[in-house]
């Protein structure tokens, strides 16, 4: 047992205040209510130490709850919707849970990257992969016109992935126009909930209102 996690009681999320995988978790620990900690080790050098000593990747989200340790987005999600489960984050029936996974596993494997290339890839891929994410939401259209929420009227985990995505949008230089008028209509519902509010760091805050 490292000394990060010894004599802690109460949980702990190891943060970055701009990560899109860390925001994920953030908006989880808020939908549920959870009594959590959390380290931001943007700014914080003896929190950077702590996670380097905690995790393998040296990689946030990190979550401690006593003297249990996980790291990934994805796993801490389920992990928290099974150790808290109301509300619950997915639904009961395994038809519905696998057609969200699979939505996931979409969201996840393409739309990240996308995102990710263009925060982080040289110009003109930059580009290229912001006209591929654009396109690839406006062909998304249909997933959210017949519910509130993706395949439901209830959030979900998938829910809890889009929502720190869309809400980078405008970061991102991406307008959806009026072929994403639906989809808008969605993030305006996920983005106006108290706890996606509670989610948001001050970064995450400041970043899409100099974007406006």
């Amino acid at each position: 047992m490292t000394a990060a996690i010894k004599g802690r009681s109460t949980m702990a999320l190891y943060s970055s205040d701009r990560s899109i995988h860390c925001h994920r978790v953030r908006f989880v620990l808020a939908e549920k209510g959870i009594n959590v900690d959390i380290i931001n080790v943007t700014d914080d050098d003896s929190a950077a130490a702590d996670l380097a000593e905690l995790n393998p990747y040296n990689e946030t989200p990190t979550l401690v709850d006593r003297d249990l340790l996980l790291h990934n987005a994805g796993v801490i999600n389920d992990y928290l919707d099974e150790r808290y489960p109301h509300p619950p984050l997915m639904p009961v029936d395994p038809v519905s849970r696998a057609r969200l996974r699979l939505i996931h596993h979409r969201v996840i494997r393409d739309w990240y990257p996308m995102a990710d290339k263009i925060e982080n890839a040289e110009p003109a891929e930059a580009d290229k992969a912001r006209q591929q994410l654009t396109e690839s939401i406006v062909a998304a259209n249909d997933l959210f016109k017949h519910s509130d929420f993706v395949l439901g009227d209830e959030l979900s985990l998938v829910d809890c992935t889009l929502a720190p995505l869309f809400w980078r949008l405008p970061v991102y230089g991406i307008n959806l126009g009026k072929p994403g008028a639906t989809v808008q209509g969605y993030i305006q519902r996920l983005i106006s909930r108290k706890s996606f509010k509670v989610s948001l760091t001050r970064a995450e805050r400041e970043m899409v209102l100099n974007a406006a």
